[in-house]
């Protein structure tokens, strides 16, 4: 454990934003996992509305550096192109 006063201060923002970067993964997986779930039933309108919901927090994610943009844009289109093969 740290002993400086600074230290000990980045140490508390360290614990803080791993627990959002947690929270926003989580999110994130959740997200993806509505739409495969909608993709699988064939529930074409469920699955679209779940895509619009995962590419917004995934675009969130990539924006603040919780993902990388690229992971975040290869998601989105796998899951965009699910989505469209159901119609």
């Amino acid at each position: 454990m740290a002993n400086h006063k600074s230290a000990l201060k980045r140490h508390k923002q360290s614990l803080v934003r791993n627990a959002r970067n947690r929270a926003m993964k989580t999110r994130v997986k959740n997200a993806i996992k509505a739409v495969r779930e909608a993709v699988t039933l064939g529930d074409k309108e469920k699955a679209t509305v779940a895509l619009k919901a995962a590419t917004s927090v995934l675009d969130k994610a990539a924006t603040k550096k919780v993902i990388h943009w690229r992971n975040a844009g290869r998601k989105v289109s796998r899951l965009s192109v699910a989505v469209s093969k159901l119609g």
